[in-house]
Parts: structure tokens; C-alpha cells; sequence
């Protein structure tokens, strides 16, 4: 069992990684909600499973997580860590380690470990997530997660009433600043001489009493760790409580463009994801993706859905796999059934000990000959 400690960063988990096996049913790259999920429903589908985890989960910085039911306000590093215990509990194996290279091997997929180490896997699950491209502002970064927020529905109930911002970074900003609306009257767009509205959008702002702030932002200010405002190039500053930043999502995908599949752009233009088909099923037989990873736009408790709905079809993809070695055996010429159907043209009978023959000839009294046949044997 991995011993893990927590920090604002990321996860640390013990050195007692366990010996590797050369072969698992199903190798989860990435131990996030997604990968997790997956783990848990492959495990009680007495699949043999590994984790390979980073220990680098994107939301380590947020204060909680919302919107998963029963699992209101939980850390983020927390809600992973009784997900580890779950999968463990079930018989998945966890290890702390990247993933550098996925080649496709005669039995399935050869998954190359930073440390050298390659372990095969019938099936792979990507369930890497993504990474945030954050705005090259003095304080931001700082920020993120706790005074600097992204998601409405991940932290708009925490903000309500407050005094929020909106960063300009595309033209999602405005609907990002229409959405924060719901939540707040005091709601002001900072266009960062990167958002030109249309005029219809500013009739939408104008609308909905949204203040709008022209000129590049300059830094995010913050007075004891707490957020504070913003500073405008000229030197205006804005008093705000939350600032709304829309950020470039990039999938974190390399590992399959050696199996030739690339990230593509997101419709909004918010970044690029893998692309995935029914059930988390990509272009490549075997190899399945999940969580936020080809779902730009997935909170925590979709991310694991999405794990689950792609276990069970990792589970029904090798049931098929097998059933049909199955029938391939059970119609081989030295299948228990085809030795059966020898044994019982050649001995009739007496395969039960009963000196009979197998066809219709008399047990008495008939030709020699034939009774000689089958007492040779």
C-alpha cells in the first residue's frame, strides 16, 4: 500500500512501490478522479489494474470541491487519497511515476516508466487530465485557486454577492462574465486589450449591469496572501474579492500521438483535447480516454463518471476478447469437445466400459471382422 502525504502542489507518495508485474489486464495512466473511477469498477471486474500516478493533480491548489455529491467541500488531495484506499481495497496496484512512451506490443501496449521500467498492458486507459494556461500577470499564479478562480459552477456559490472580476483572455471572457452574473451584481470585465466585444455582446453587458474596464491589466494585487484587486496600466485600480480567469486547457495527450492520435481544438477555442468516441473508445483498438483529458470542460464528479463509463467498456472489450479465444479453442481440433467426439467414433461404449460397438452392429454374432476392429484398441 502507497503511504501518501499532501501539499498545496501536488502528492507525495512513499518509496514502497511495489514490484511490477510484466502484464496487467489494464494499465491506468493517471490517477486523478478519472483514473480512479476506472480503477475501482476494473478491480471489482477482478481485473488485474494498475495506476501509474505523477502525483501532479490539477486542482491541488483549490480549497474544495463542489458539486460531487456526497463529497461536499472535500480537498481535492483529500477526495484522492480515499479514492487510492477504495481502488487498493478492490486489488489495483498504485505506483508513483510518469509515463514517457506507449508502443504497441505483440500482446498489447508496452508502457515505458521514467525510471526505465516498461510494463504491458491488454488495454490502456489515459486519464491524464490537463494543464492551465495562466496569464503571464504579476500575483496571478499566486492566486490561482484560492482568490483567482475559473469555474462558476466549481466556485460561484463561494463567491456569491462578492465583488468579482473577469480577466480578459479571448472572447469566452464575456460569457464567462455573463455566466458570473448569475451569482453577483457586481460583476466588471477587464477587456486587457485582448476582448472586443460586437455590439450585440455589449448590449448583452450593458444589460445585465456588468461594468466593463478597458486597458491592460498589469497585476493582481493581493495584501497577506488575500486577493485585493487588480491595477490597470496607467496605474487605475479596481477594488475585487474574485477574479474570473478563462485559461488556455491543453490535454495532456503527447503519450498517444506515437499511436497517432493528436489533440484536437476545442469548438470554443478554450484549447485542445483527445478526441474520444463512444465510451472513452478511441481511433485505436485497446487504447481509451477519460476526465478532463478529452473533456475540456468536466468538473471533478463528470471526470469520474467518465472513469467509470470507460472501465466498464475496458471490461466488456476483454470479455469479448476472451469469449472469442474461448470459442476458438472449444472449436480446435484438440478442444476437450473434439477429442470427446473421437473417443466416442472410435470406443463407442466402451469408453464407459461396456464392450460395445459405437455403431449399430449387433453385440453378438456379428462379423468377425468387425468385432476384431474394435477389440483392437
Amino acid at each position: 500500500m502507497l503511504e501518501v502525504s499532501t501539499n498545496r502542489e501536488g502528492i507525495t507518495m512513499s518509496p514502497l512501490d511495489p514490484t511490477l508485474q510484466e502484464r496487467y489486464d489494464v494499465v491506468v495512466i493517471g490517477g486523478g478522479p478519472a483514473g480512479l473511477s476506472a480503477a475501482v469498477t476494473l478491480s471489482r471486474a477482478l481485473r488485474s489494474v494498475l495506476v501509474l500516478d505523477a502525483g501532479r493533480p490539477r486542482n491541488a491548489p483549490a480549497q474544495g470541491v463542489h458539486g460531487f455529491l456526497t463529497r461536499e467541500g472535500i480537498s481535492p488531495l483529500a477526495l484522492l487519497g480515499a479514492g487510492r484506499a477504495e481502488a487498493e481495497s478492490y486489488g489495483a496496484t498504485l505506483v508513483q511515476a510518469d509515463a514517457v512512451r506507449l508502443e504497441r506490443g505483440a500482446d498489447g501496449f508496452d508502457v515505458v516508466l521514467a525510471d526505465g521500467r516498461s510494463v504491458l498492458g491488454r488495454r490502456v486507459l489515459l486519464a491524464t487530465g490537463l494543464t492551465d494556461g495562466l496569464p503571464d500577470l504579476p500575483g496571478l499564479r499566486d492566486q490561482w485557486g484560492a482568490g483567482v478562480v475559473h469555474c462558476p459552477y466549481c466556485h460561484g456559490y463561494e463567491i456569491r454577492g462578492r465583488r468579482i472580476g473577469v480577466l480578459g483572455t479571448g472572447p469566452m471572457s464575456i460569457h464567462q462574465a455573463l455566466l458570473f452574473r448569475q451569482w453577483s451584481e457586481h460583476i466588471t470585465l477587464f477587456l486587457n486589450d485582448t476582448v472586443s466585444p460586437t455590439d450585440e455582446e455589449w448590449d448583452s453587458l450593458a444589460a445585465r449591469s456588468i461594468r466593463v474596464a478597458d486597458g491592460a491589466v498589469t497585476s493582481v494585487d493581493q495584501v497577506d496572501d488575500t486577493l485585493t484587486g487588480v491595477t490597470l496600466r496607467g496605474g487605475a485600480t479596481f477594488a475585487l474579492q474574485a477574479l474570473a480567469v478563462g485559461t488556455r486547457m491543453e490535454a495532456r495527450g503527447s503519450l498517444l500521438e506515437t499511436m497517432g492520435i493528436a489533440p484536437e481544438a476545442h469548438p470554443s477555442g478554450m484549447g485542445h483535447a483527445m478526441a474520444p468516441g463512444p465510451m472513452g473508445a478511441t481511433a485505436v483498438p485497446g487504447v481509451y480516454v477519460a476526465g478532463n483529458v478529452s473533456n475540456l470542460s468536466a468538473q471533478v464528479v463528470v471526470a469520474a463518471a467518465e472513469g467509470t463509463t470507460a472501465g466498464a467498456a475496458i471490461n466488456a472489450d476483454l470479455v469479448q476478447e476472451e469469449t472469442a479465444w474461448a470459442v476458438e479453442g472449444y472449436r480446435g481440433p484438440f478442444s476437450a469437445s473434439s477429442e470427446a467426439g473421437v473417443s466416442e467414433r472410435i470406443l463407442g461404449l466402451r469408453r464407459h466400459g461396456l464392450d460395445q460397438p459405437a455403431t449399430g452392429a449387433p453385440a453378438s454374432g456379428g462379423s468377425n471382422h468387425r468385432e476384431e476392429v474394435h477389440r483392437v484398441g
